[in-house]
This record gives C-alpha cells, sequence and structure tokens, in this order.
C-alpha cells in the first residue's frame, strides 16, 4: 500500500507516517519516489496504533496543569499553564465535569488549529499631515 493509503488505513496524517520513519518506528519500501507498506506491517501498525497509544493528526500537545475552571450552565472556561505557556479552551460544562478538570488536575491541550489567531503590537500614535 502507497503512504497515503496507509494513512488513511490507520487514521493519522501521512506527515505523521513520515515522522514515525525517521523516528524508526515504520519502515516503508521505497519503489521509485513512492513509499509503500506490505499487508504484513500494515497489520501490525494498526494493532500496535490501536493499543493504549494515542493517534491524532494535531501537532501540538501542551502538556501542563489546570489552573481554573469557570463553569456556567452550558459552557466551562478552562485555563491550563503548560511551562511557559497559558492555554485557554472552551468547552462544554458537561466535557469539564466529564474530564474531572479542577485546579490542580494534570492535563494536556491538544491543539489542531483551523483559525487563524490576530496579534496586535501597541498602537502606533497617528501622525497628522500639517
Amino acid at each position: 500500500m502507497r503512504i497515503g493509503e496507509v494513512a488513511a488505513a490507520v487514521g493519522v496524517s501521512v506527515d505523521t507516517l513520515r515522522r514515525w520513519e525517521a523516528e524508526g518506528r515504520i519502515t516503508f519500501e521505497r519503489r521509485g519516489n513512492q513509499r509503500v507498506l506490505s499487508a504484513d506491517q500494515l497489520k501490525q501498525l494498526v494493532s500496535t496504533s490501536n493499543g493504549n497509544e494515542r493517534s491524532s493528526s494535531a501537532r501540538n500537545r501542551f502538556a501542563g496543569v489546570v489552573v481554573s475552571v469557570i463553569r456556567d450552565g452550558v459552557m466551562a472556561q478552562v485555563e491550563l499553564q503548560c511551562g511557559d505557556y497559558r492555554v485557554v479552551s472552551l468547552m462544554s460544562r458537561e466535557a469539564a465535569d466529564d474530564l474531572g478538570l479542577e485546579p490542580g488536575v494534570a492535563a494536556t491541550a491538544v491543539v489542531k488549529s483551523t483559525n487563524v489567531v490576530v496579534e496586535t503590537e501597541p498602537p502606533r500614535p497617528i501622525r497628522r499631515r500639517s
């Protein structure tokens, strides 16, 4: 199977498979410019990736500690301190309750952004023409 077919079968991205290959977790055969994997190797890969190990197409994981949870009737705002980074997540109150999120709980923020974050610098003074 070609790398794209393997990615679809395992439920990860092609980039993840390339990273796994660089880490030595998987070995593809080369046929010209194509990476291919035998059915036996695919079976082994699927069995190991469906165990306790999580697989995700999200690349950014920030391990940290919950420092604040603000709940209302429907939503929750969860703030994590992840090293030097502060990460804030908005989720349903039910999800926060199910995860047992409270200050002091260890958690990992998994970020897969489909949004554009806008940053600004301090405002510049407006120059008026004389």
